[in-house]
């Protein structure tokens, strides 16, 4: 491929990246605000996460424009679709995220401080670490390192899934006891957010192993 092809594909994983890097960022820093229950802290999680979508759009544009100069082949071909998934799945992570802050400045004082430090900051703690490692992913051309870190991912991803089901376990024992149904549902449904964010990083892993090893792309979970 010319010269120009790798500049500006390389241009367009360097924005990924960067994007990867704020919503690592806006959940590492939800990560603090949720065990002190900081209003500033979330607004600070909340800043990471400024102007993603037109970013996000900024970048599909910039893989069209790509596909209409190039009409690249092959690995390539597969190289500049994946990318383009990328971003609708950095977009749902990003969304997801929005979503849990909004949550938690709304509930984080009612939520039981045993749910949170038992169930809620081990599992956001997992998330992250997917998230490293995906970011970390992107821009690395070694397939066994690649595959390395995608099987880390899926170890967290595992974690942030077993860690859901017994938050949910815990806190439908705690409706029927007594608690309070509806607030305690909408907390249920934020912490659902953060194990989805997790399922992004493992779809976007799945799209960086694909570029390089090719084989069927999958509906992401």
């Amino acid at each position: 491929m010319l010269k120009s092809y790798k500049e500006d594909l390389n241009s367009i994983k360097s924005s990924i990246k960067s994007v990867c890097q704020k919503i690592l960022s806006a959940n590492q820093t939800l990560l603090v605000a949720t065990k002190e229950c900081d209003n500033e802290k979330f607004g600070e999680a909340k800043s990471c996460l400024k102007n993603l979508s037109s970013t996000l759009n900024a970048i599909d544009n910039e893989i069209i424009k790509i596909l209409a100069l190039y009409s690249p082949e092959a690995r390539d071909l597969r190289e500049v679709v994946a990318y383009f998934k990328i971003t609708n799945e950095l977009l749902r992570a990003s969304s997801n995220t929005r979503s849990l802050i909004k949550a938690f400045v709304r509930d984080c004082k009612e939520v039981d401080r045993e749910l949170i430090e038992s169930y809620v900051l081990p599992l956001q703690s997992s998330t992250i670490k997917a998230f490293e490692y995906v970011c970390e992913m992107i821009g690395l051309d070694d397939v066994d390192e690649l595959r390395d870190i995608s099987h880390e991912i899926i170890v967290e991803e595992d974690k942030t899934d077993e860690l859901y089901s017994l938050l949910e376990r815990k806190i439908f024992t705690k409706i029927k006891e007594g608690g309070d149904f509806e607030r305690t549902h909408n907390i249920l449904r934020a912490f659902r957010r953060s194990e989805k964010i997790a399922d992004r990083a493992i779809s976007i892993a799945n799209l960086i192993l694909y570029i390089f090893q090719g084989g069927e792309l999958h509906n992401p979970r």
